[in-house]
């Protein structure tokens, strides 16, 4: 593979469908995909747009939450990530990738569901870092199922408490640590736009993320605090394979898209960067689509 930076046909830059079936149990490892995603591992270049800044990442041990992590780290960030105690492998990855580049690791084991972990994961962020000036709110929790009949009241329960309580939770234990200058980020979908119908609680939890986020920013400004949404399309990551799509499907994913693959999270990263850094310091309330060509309305 050639450098992702050097000029050259997008459609080709990374792998393209079919890929091998994959299913994993909930709530999947980087690790064990095939092909590996690209995180950045080695192919994010960064250039001190986040020096001295502390950031957050909720779900940054792996997918679009590790790319995140590890841009804001190249950049010059110091960097907590949060994540379930059984993506512990993924996690030490990142925190000694985040480590090579002179910065502050903090490793935050824990369930995003729970209320008072939220707030205690914002407290030892702050006590970690010495501050906290980047939140990044990218848990989430996406299972299909083939029809409504099948949509349990645990399911609904669960995929609501990740991706639209948490964020509440932890966005109100932040606010009032972040400084004038500080940028909230959270990831919603182009599900939230286009939904799958085999997505229907995820779907509503991404639409949600962009009221929520929308709202919020105009609070947010008031404070001199920027807050936006980036909203991706299919991407390769282990959400996918710990079902949130059908095993059949994990083997074509991507191939709908104009590309005719998943994007790789290490395209998305240096959206979070530029939403995270003082060059975006005219975006607020804004929603970012990296949908590979699907638009997002």
């Amino acid at each position: 593979m050639t450098d992702r930076l050097t000029m050259q046909d997008p459609r080709a830059q990374y792998p393209q469908p079919p890929f091998p079936r994959q299913p994993q149990p909930v709530p999947g490892l980087a690790g064990k995909m095939d092909p590996q995603p690209d995180h950045g591992e080695t192919s994010y270049k960064g250039s001190g747009k986040l020096t001295g800044r502390k950031a957050l990442v909720t779900g940054g041990d792996s997918g679009i939450g590790r790319a995140a992590a590890i841009a804001f780290a190249r950049e010059g960030a110091d960097v907590a990530i949060a994540y379930l105690a059984d993506e512990e492998a993924d996690a030490k990855e990142v925190v000694v990738l985040i480590e090579a580049e002179g910065r502050t690791a903090v490793a935050l084991p824990g369930d995003v569901t729970d209320e008072a972990w939220c707030r205690t994961l914002v407290e030892q962020t702050v006590a970690g870092l010495g501050g906290l000036d980047l939140l990044v709110i990218n848990a989430g929790h996406q299972q299909n199922r083939q029809s409504i009949a099948e949509v349990t009241s645990d399911d609904f329960d669960r995929t609501m408490k990740t991706n639209l309580y948490a964020m509440h939770w932890i966005a109100q234990a932040a606010v009032p640590h972040l400084p004038a200058g500080a940028s909230v980020i959270t990831t919603a979908s182009v599900q939230a736009y286009d939904p799958s119908a085999i997505l229907l609680d995820y779907a509503t939890t991404k639409a949600g993320i962009v009221a929520y986020t929308k709202a919020l920013a105009k609070q947010l400004l008031e404070k001199g605090i920027r807050a936006n949404v980036v909203a991706p399309g299919p991407f390769w990551t282990a959400l996918q394979s710990s079902g949130g799509q059908p095993p059949e499907a994990v083997t074509k994913f991507g191939e709908e898209s104009a590309y005719g693959r998943p994007g790789q999270p290490v395209e998305i990263a240096p959206v979070y960067v530029l939403l995270a850094s003082q060059e975006g310091s005219f975006i607020n309330g804004e929603v970012y689509g990296v949908t590979g060509g699907a638009g997002i309305a």
